[in-house]
């Protein structure tokens, strides 16, 4: 039997290699799927079955979308209710205008306090620059709860802005701070300004310096250089730090039920009282369906902007 000439065994090696390098890259690339396979779409089918179904009393409390009737026939259970419901009761959409306005307010002022505090970090010398970022991320290293506890301190009534005010003599009697929507604002604010600030020091960091000395040199005053230099490029840097902080915000919970009064409606708190107090599951995984779904659209958005920018 002939043996295979050698101008095949180079073919043959680079049809190996080849193979080899895409076994490498499905595996690489199945991982992370396979992640989020186990842990956010199976999940997210549990929850979209128990939102198609009725509530009941029982364990589990609801009911389930396939069922044998007397007869021996197989009968299909869907129910759309929950998501109408949603639409017909005024709680849910006043729940969810107050999540997307507190969120998307938050998330404009998160960018006016965060773009300032990267510009400036990029701006600094180099051995700064690690200490700047560590302050950014320091109270990472703290509990969230015990944060958002400590500012419940500084907020009361007798607490440390009023009685350094009173001190002060600015004012005769405590400001009502706790319980308010400015409360809110201030904790959802200071709790997710990293997030900001992170997307836009690493996209600032990485522009050109050169490009602000070419606008100077065309006569291009350093406001003007800004916002037409600066900010557009830094504009990947503004959508992902924007969508950071306005993802987590839209649905969170802690801080309004801390921090804000009986009248702050989110869609968070709604979501609690559904599933522990009221016992409605179904509606509850319904809220979570739509919650969802809304979100979907900026981060769709926002894949679109960067697959152009890479383009």
């Amino acid at each position: 039997m002939p043996s295979p000439s050698s101008s095949d065994r180079p073919q043959r090696g680079r049809r190996s290699l080849r193979q080899r390098l895409h076994l490498g890259r499905g595996t690489v690339a199945g991982i992370p799927l396979l992640w989020l396979g186990l842990f956010f779409g199976l999940p997210f089918l549990i929850i979209a079955r128990i939102s198609l179904s009725e509530v009941v009393i029982g364990l589990p409390p609801y009911s389930s979308l396939v069922d044998w009737t007397a007869a021996g026939l197989l009968e299909v259970r869907i129910n759309f209710g929950n998501f109408l419901l949603l639409v017909q009761d005024s709680l849910y959409l006043d729940a969810f205008e107050n999540s997307l306005r507190v969120a998307a307010v938050s998330t404009l002022l998160c960018l006016l306090l965060g773009y300032p505090m990267a510009l400036g970090i990029t701006r600094v010398r180099e051995g700064l620059r690690v200490p700047l970022l560590m302050l950014v991320i320091l109270p990472f290293w703290t509990s969230f709860l015990i944060r958002v506890y400590a500012w419940i301190g500084i907020l009361k009534g007798n607490g440390l802005i009023n009685n350094f005010l009173l001190w002060l003599g600015v004012i005769d009697q405590p400001l009502h701070l706790l319980h308010s929507d400015f409360a809110v604002y201030l904790g959802i604010v200071y709790a997710y300004l990293p997030f900001m600030v992170l997307p836009l020091y690493a996209t600032l960091s990485k522009m050109d310096e050169s490009l602000l000395e070419a606008a100077a040199d065309l006569g291009c005053r350093p406001l003007c250089a800004f916002w037409r230099v600066t900010v557009p490029l830094s504009l990947p840097g503004i959508i992902a730090g924007s969508l950071l902080v306005f993802v987590p915000a839209v649905g969170e919970f802690v801080i309004p039920d801390l921090l804000g009064g009986p009248d702050t409606l989110m869609i968070g708190k709604v979501l609690w009282t559904e599933f522990f107090n009221n016992r409605d599951w179904p509606v509850a995984a319904s809220v979570a369906v739509a919650l969802l779904a809304l979100l979907v659209v900026p981060v769709l958005l926002f894949e679109r902007f960067r697959e152009k920018e890479q383009t």
